[in-house]
């Protein structure tokens, strides 16, 4: 009888060891939770500017108080002026202004591109940029396209009938 007793009471301990530690699948999730924490934390953030233009391609990179983290155009990257902004030479930009930015701790970008605004697109080198910014290893959060275009703008020389050649 008092055997019996003291089996019921082990028994009793057992299930309650096993209610209080957490399940194997329990615990997976909290640590996938802290590591995400974690990852936030750790993550630094900062916004790379690109232009790109018809002769040109320029990277900026800066943290999001708009710092200064580096700044690399295409004429620095080649001495021939008619690759300045070749898709190749962009791709050679992105990853130079790149490696200053992972030095400093950056690890994901917002990306915002801006083309030349009198034709109102991107040059050749903008997505080629971006692709390597990708593959420098950042985690690239949004891009946005903001280049500028006219919206009437002053009355043009001339007059009504356009100049007279």
């Amino acid at each position: 009888m008092v055997k019996k007793i003291k089996e019921e009471i082990k028994d009793k301990e057992k299930v309650k060891d096993e209610e209080e530690q957490p399940q194997a699948h329990e615990i997976e999730e909290l640590d996938s939770e802290e590591t995400e924490k974690e990852r936030r934390k750790d993550e630094k953030i900062g916004i790379a500017y690109i232009f790109t233009s018809g002769n040109n391609t320029i990277v900026h990179i800066t943290d999001l108080a708009g710092n200064t983290i580096s700044r690399i155009s295409g004429g620095m990257v080649t001495k021939h002026s008619r690759l300045k902004s070749n898709p190749t030479i962009a791709m050679f930009v992105a990853k130079r202004a790149a490696e200053r930015a992972k030095d400093l701790g950056i690890t994901a970008l917002y990306v915002r591109m801006r083309g030349q605004t009198t034709l109102g697109t991107l040059g050749p080198g903008a997505h080629s940029a971006v692709k390597s910014l990708g593959k420098e290893g950042f985690r690239i959060i949004s891009i946005l396209d903001s280049t500028r275009f006219p919206r009437g703008g002053p009355k043009k020389k001339g007059g009504r009938r356009g100049r007279r050649v």
